[in-house]
């Protein structure tokens, strides 16, 4: 009875983890997409200020080059081809030293207005203002999403027009269902575990 109890466990414990591992398209969005993080010097007001002054300057600058990536290969050149720039600019405008990397980087569940984001790791330009040791503020740079005031269509064509198949685009939806949510909290919670 005992053994029989351990198996049932360990087919059930099995199961679980195969029903929360990314078989139905998550492992494709983290690499679709690029990020934007930009951290704040310190919490201060002022430096939440021009953490947001620095935010609007960098999007100003990508807006044309990213927006007119048609892959999420030519997005990432576009934004790699702009760090130089955006570190002197963000200098400028934040008064210290700059850091701007373009890296992956390990994200939080995110929940936006019409979509959700799973944890995971996405590539990641990162604009560090000081020590980068405030607030921080973040979006999806590609598909460029940042200032979308878009409608549901809007949203589905830059999806798609960035690569996304319409069952990855169906799977971040905001209104797709509380399963993938429950889903991407479980991979979050897993890997931390993993990670301890």
């Amino acid at each position: 009875m005992k053994f029989m109890l351990s198996f049932c466990t360990a087919v059930l414990a099995v199961f679980l983890l195969f029903t929360c591992l990314p078989v139905h398209g998550e492992e494709a969005i983290y690499d679709s997409m690029i990020r934007l993080h930009v951290l704040a010097e310190s919490d201060s007001a002022a430096d939440q200020a021009k953490k947001l002054e620095v935010r609007d300057a960098v999007l100003a600058v990508l807006a044309d080059a990213v927006g007119e990536a048609d892959s999420y290969e030519s997005a990432l050149a576009a934004a790699d081809a702009h760090r130089e720039s955006i570190r002197i600019l963000a200098e400028e405008i934040a008064g210290c030293p700059v850091t701007v990397t373009l890296t992956r980087e390990k994200y939080p569940v995110r929940f936006y207005e019409k979509f959700t984001l799973p944890a995971g790791e996405y590539m990641s330009l990162r604009v560090i203002l000081g020590e980068g040791s405030g607030k921080n503020w973040w979006c999806v740079l590609f598909p460029q999403l940042c200032t979308a005031q878009a409608s549901e269509d809007a949203f589905y064509e830059d999806f798609i027009a960035a690569g996304f198949s319409a069952e990855q685009y169906q799977l971040i939806r905001r209104e797709s269902g509380v399963k993938y949510k429950i889903r991407f909290r479980v991979l979050e919670i897993l890997s931390e575990l993993i990670k301890e």
